[in-house]
């Protein structure tokens, strides 16, 4: 298995090495020390269900984690929020909170509550308090998956060649086909929704970068991680890493929940 060098800062400024996978360490910036957790909530992104997370979960239950995959309405920040908060209610200890894509938006606001010991964001977004996201990602490439977005009465959906070929990328075809016949619609108004919160300011933050993205700009999610002064790791990966590559995506998760390797 390929590994990395990744950094972490803890709050008292003592840099300790991790091997995970490749990775490019930012860790400027105080923060909480990492604190191990026992319970792990996935949050899954636009056009995808909480099944997203079926090849991720079996690493981290192997491991000894609770793990509970949210599923989300995609109707609004508020509503998917809310499954999340929901979730959280559940957990009984500290927890680590992970977010694909959109679904970066909802940790970043979720995330300020105390059960939340860590944030793993997955090619995610990950606004600022009150950040119009949609202004601040137009500071970077559009990505080929815009163009096969479809509205249909109020919601979205992503045409199936442009899913294949742009969202799943990176993910065997058969695969991508299965999870294109089960993408979940989103609210057309979705991506206008802000936060509240920006959680990533006080808790340990992790980043997965996909370097052949071709949904989110990977130049903006280098700069979402560097601005969170988040430990990342890159991953030669399109847009569905967590599908292509679980193990690695899996190990992250382990290393925010303070799991020795």
């Amino acid at each position: 298995m390929k590994k990395f060098a990744a950094t972490i800062l803890l709050a008292a400024g003592t840099m300790i090495a991790a091997t995970v996978a490749p990775a490019v360490a930012q860790s400027s910036g105080q923060k909480k020390p990492i604190e191990q957790a026992k319970n792990v909530v996935l949050v899954h992104g636009a056009w995808a269900d909480g099944s997203s997370w079926s090849e991720v979960i079996p690493y981290l239950q192997a491991a000894g984690l609770k793990v509970t995959s949210v599923q989300n309405p995609l109707t609004s920040v508020e509503d998917d929020g809310a499954a999340t908060k929901r979730a959280l209610a559940l957990q009984d200890g500290p927890t680590v909170l992970v977010g694909h894509s959109y679904a970066g938006t909802v940790i970043s606001e979720a995330g300020v509550d105390p059960k939340v010991s860590a944030l793993v964001y997955v090619a995610a977004r990950a606004p600022d308090a009150g950040e119009d996201f949609t202004e601040l990602s137009k500071k970077f490439p559009t990505m080929p998956v815009r163009a096969g977005i479809e509205t249909h009465d109020g919601f979205q959906v992503i045409g199936e060649k442009a899913f294949i070929d742009h969202f799943a990328n990176g993910v065997p075809k058969k695969k991508a086909e299965a999870l294109y016949a089960v993408q979940q619609p989103i609210a057309s108004t979705l991506f206008a929704g802000k936060t509240t919160a920006a959680a990533w300011h006080d808790k340990p933050s992790f980043y997965a970068v996909s370097k052949d993205d071709q949904t989110t700009s990977p130049d903006l999610e280098r700069f979402l991680a560097k601005r969170m002064n988040a430990t990342t790791v890159e991953l030669d990966a399109g847009h569905l890493s967590l599908v292509s590559h679980p193990k690695e995506i899996a190990h992250l998760i382990l290393e925010a929940a303070g799991k020795k390797k």
